[in-house]
């Protein structure tokens, strides 16, 4: 049985975990006859995993082994780009090709280039008949508009001393004396230009001295230059001089300004026997034009169906001669050696490739892969879809993940639009969002037929699914906040009622509720009380609420990404971290910032209304006096008949807290360089067989000899350095991380800040543009809503949904490259570039257009 490639990838059960982290890689080394080389490497083109290396980075370009090759696809590419601009002049369309062809054998591209410069050679002998054509045709135009507009310049002459009464209207009177004692006034008659009309002018009058007189009259119709098919307008002119020496500096000027000139008869008989004549030979010219023309569109036609297919073919085959450049020649030059990256799951698929690359070239010899160890570093492959490739572009614009490293995109994936909701809170807003995003998910193969060029619109569209789940999570959050277009829906009935009598509600302004007599006693079902939309402390309600949410989701998401790191550290074996970063780190933020949030919860729950007076509302101390005092060791003197803390031993807690937070410090600075030192003194140096280090005694440890084993170079140079080097770089990395767990903490508060900005924004348009239609009466009032609503309405998406959206996704990215990823990932790897057909031609599309 012999299987392709790609059935023997259908065929494998798909593999969970590769956008975890990125694909385990391996440096393989091809062995192909040179017979079936190309033959490989366009089945390997057309599956797209191996990327190859250049083992020619000293040969110049132009000594490579297939140079030539290059450049007999550079020529076929010349020719395809000069029969394109004909096919786009000519206004023909190019049809897209329904499935993309391979890669022609050598045989096939002997033909394909015999047939490219046939068919430039056919195109080009009709453009130069259709120019010359055009040129006899424009030139018998010209004559015809030279005999017309100058018939009012002459008339017949019948005596050779006289003039008629018609000739004495046209020329004045002292030249007319002046033709009657020396004889007849010669003329020139031709075409210019209608812009150099006035500089011709000019000219004939210095260089006569005014003793030329020149008459012309415009062509109201535009003329077609022949060669480049623009456009152009021209005016007829008559010059009259006397004399042979005049004559001769007319048609000097008239060279220099490219006149053409015509003779024009001085008889009438002449010049219609001659216009007669132009008539018959201009229908005749017309109508071969036609014909020429015609047959030039269907020349066109035919090569417009095959054009794309030629030009896929033609890059592809370059694509596959450079990459054969990429390789050495064996000392027996029987065989072609090259290096490549390629995942290790889709080996077998690689050695299928060869495999069908040598049956193709009917090579008696396999071609064979053999897979190499090194210490250079691996690119990174993230295996994605059409979902998950914007997530991932979101990582790699910060940095692509260094090699095995824990992949952030995996969870970006539920936290960057759950972030981004929590600072765009509005149901009303986010159903726009999720309708648009529902859009282009829904008609993506037709938007992409459409290869719209607009820079904005793809940047939409390569992130339709990031639209559509932020969309989503902000009509959740806009339930919770209860927020739709700035208005609050009373679904499950507000937990608070008016107590008072009928008189009171009528005659007062403002009400103040009192939870132990309005209250019903249990919360609203889903997200905010509606009540809260119409109270007039509503601000100060909501700023305590979506602060405090705010150091909720931020010490959460962080300590995620803490935990994170751990995975890492396992993965690479790099076990003393776990005990001298990951742990110190943990712990601080746990006994520092998790216990803020732990005391949030704490008032939440044990304070309220009735009950205790010393657990009443007007006893709930405040989270942010306790943190401070906390980290002072101060204490606050409560109010009266009210305990400075919630709970008994809540004092001891804290300081032990404190205490054991600060002594993390110094084990973070510390610990993993004295473990290093240690290492190194229990264990004889040795000296590196490539660079002659002594500083590798650690080396030797069972960890570190794993860590090399599965760690990139680039991941354990902090082995390579010095141990001053290792103290240096780990205060640096403690002095940052206490630091900016501060600040950390303190720039989730945007989600807070955003939120309650994008609110009162959504009610300010409400209340200052809308309800003014509202509450108008009438058929003024009718005008006004109209108007209103559609200035509401453009405000609304222009400024609240994609300037505030905008804004909201800016800062969530920022969430997530420095408060979030700054805990565990390095980003210090380069992408993993296949060679593929696909990627090739999809670039050079987007390059084009």
């Amino acid at each position: 049985m012999n299987l392709k490639h790609k059935d023997i990838q259908a065929a494998k059960p798909p593999e969970m975990g590769s956008f975890f982290r990125s694909e385990e890689m391996a440096l393989a080394q091809l062995f192909i006859q040179p017979e079936a080389a190309y033959y490989s490497i366009s089945e390997l083109g057309e599956t797209g995993i191996v990327q190859f290396r250049d083992l020619n980075e000293t040969v110049n370009a132009f000594q490579r082994k297939f140079v030539n090759e290059v450049r007999r696809c550079d020529e076929m590419e010349r020719r395809l780009r000069y029969i394109e601009g004909e096919v786009k002049k000519d206004g023909v369309t190019i049809p897209d090709c329904s499935e993309l062809p391979k890669a022609p054998n050598p045989r096939e591209i002997i033909d394909l280039e015999a047939h490219l410069e046939k068919t430039e050679g056919d195109i080009k002998e009709l453009s130069e008949s259709a120019v010359n054509l055009k040129s006899n045709y424009l030139e018998l135009t010209e004559l015809r508009h030279v005999l017309d507009k100058t018939r009012a310049f002459f008339s017949e002459q019948d005596e050779v001393n006289g003039s008629t009464m018609e000739n004495k209207a046209l020329i004045p009177d002292d030249i007319q004396n002046t033709s009657t004692v020396g004889g007849r006034l010669g003329f020139v008659a031709g075409v210019i230009n209608r812009e150099r009309v006035p500089a011709f002018e000019r000219m004939l009058w210095r260089i006569s001295r005014g003793n030329v007189f020149l008459r012309q009259a415009e062509i109201e119709k535009p003329l077609e230059d022949p060669a480049t098919g623009n456009q152009i307008h021209k005016t007829v002119f008559a010059a009259f001089f006397q004399g042979e020496q005049l004559k001769s500096r007319i048609k000097k000027v008239c060279a220099g300004f490219h006149a053409s000139l015509y003779a024009c008869p001085n008889t009438k008989a002449e010049r219609v026997e001659m216009e007669t004549g132009l008539r018959t030979r201009l229908e005749d010219l017309n109508l071969v034009l036609n014909q020429t023309q015609d047959h030039r569109q269907r020349v066109l036609t035919s090569v417009a169906k095959e054009l794309q297919n030629w030009s896929v073919m033609v890059r592809k085959m370059k694509a596959i001669y450079h990459t054969l450049n990429l390789f050495n020649m064996d000392v027996t030059k029987k065989c072609l050696i090259g290096e490549c990256w390629l995942p290790i799951k889709d080996r077998d698929i690689v050695q299928q490739a060869l495999s069908d690359g040598s049956s193709a070239s009917g090579s008696s010899i396999p071609s064979f892969l053999n897979i190499i160890n090194t210490v250079e570093d691996p690119p990174t492959f993230n295996r994605t879809n059409k979902f998950t490739k914007g997530f991932q572009n979101l990582i790699d614009s910060y940095g692509v993940a260094s090699y095995r490293e824990v992949n952030p995109a995996l969870y970006t994936l539920i936290s960057f639009p759950f972030l981004f909701a929590v600072m765009f809170g509005d149901a009303g807003h986010g159903v726009i969002m999720l309708s648009f995003g529902a859009y282009m998910v829904l008609c993506e193969k037709k938007l992409q037929a459409k290869k719209i060029d607009s820079e904005i619109w793809n940047i939409f569209f390569s992130g339709r699914y990031i639209i559509l789940l932020m969309g989503f999570f902000s009509i959740y959050t806009g339930m919770i906040y209860n927020d739709v277009f700035s208005k609050s829906f009373n679904i499950f009935q507000s937990s608070w009622h008016i107590s008072f009598n009928e008189s009171t509600v009528l005659h007062s302004e403002d009400l103040e509720l009192i939870p132990e007599t309005s209250y019903r006693g249990s919360p609203y079902a889903m997200g905010v009380d509606p009540v809260w939309q119409i109270s007039t402390n509503k601000i100060i309600f909501l700023n305590s609420y979506k602060m405090k949410l705010s150091i909720i989701f931020g010490v959460i998401h962080m300590i995620f990404g803490v935990c994170l790191s751990v995975v890492n550290h396992v993965h690479f074996g790099r076990y003393s971290n776990i005990f001298f970063e990951f742990l110190p780190q943990l712990i601080f933020l746990v006994f520092l910032f998790l216990w803020m949030v732990i005391m949030m919860f704490i008032k939440w729950i044990m304070y309220g209304q009735g009950g205790d007076v010393k657990k009443g509302s007007y006893c709930a101390p405040s989270v942010l006096i306790m943190f401070i005092n906390m980290m002072l060791f101060k204490h606050a003197p409560p109010p009266e008949l009210c305990d400075e803390y919630m709970f008994d031993q809540q004092s001891d807690l804290q300081t032990g807290l404190v205490l054991v937070s600060l002594l993390c410090i110094p084990v973070m600075l510390l610990g993993k360089p004295i473990y290093l030192l240690c290492t190194k003194k229990s264990h004889k140096p040795h000296v590196n067989g490539r660079n002659g280090d002594v500083n590798q005694g650690m080396e030797l440890q069972p960890e570190v000899v794993e860590e090399q084993k599965s760690v990139p170079h680039a991941a354990h140079n902090e082995h390579d350095d010095g141990m001053g080097e290792i103290m240096i770089h780990q205060a640096i990395h403690t002095i940052e991380y206490v630091l900016s767990t501060v600040s950390h903490t303190a720039s989730y508060l945007r989600l807070w800040a955003l939120s309650l900005a994008h609110a009162q924004l959504s009610e300010v348009l409400w209340n200052m543009v809308l309800q003014m239609g509202l509450k108008s009466e009438g058929y003024v009032g009718v005008v006004m809503i109209y108007f209103l609503f559609i200035f509401w309405a453009s405000c609304t998406i222009a400024i609240l949904v994609m300037m505030e959206g905008l804004s909201a996704f800016l800062h969530t990215l920022r969430l997530h490259w420095v408060e979030f990823m700054s805990k565990f990932y390095a980003g210090l790897g380069y992408p993993f570039q296949p060679f593929s057909f696909k990627a090739i031609l999809e670039t050079e599309e987007a390059s084009e257009s």
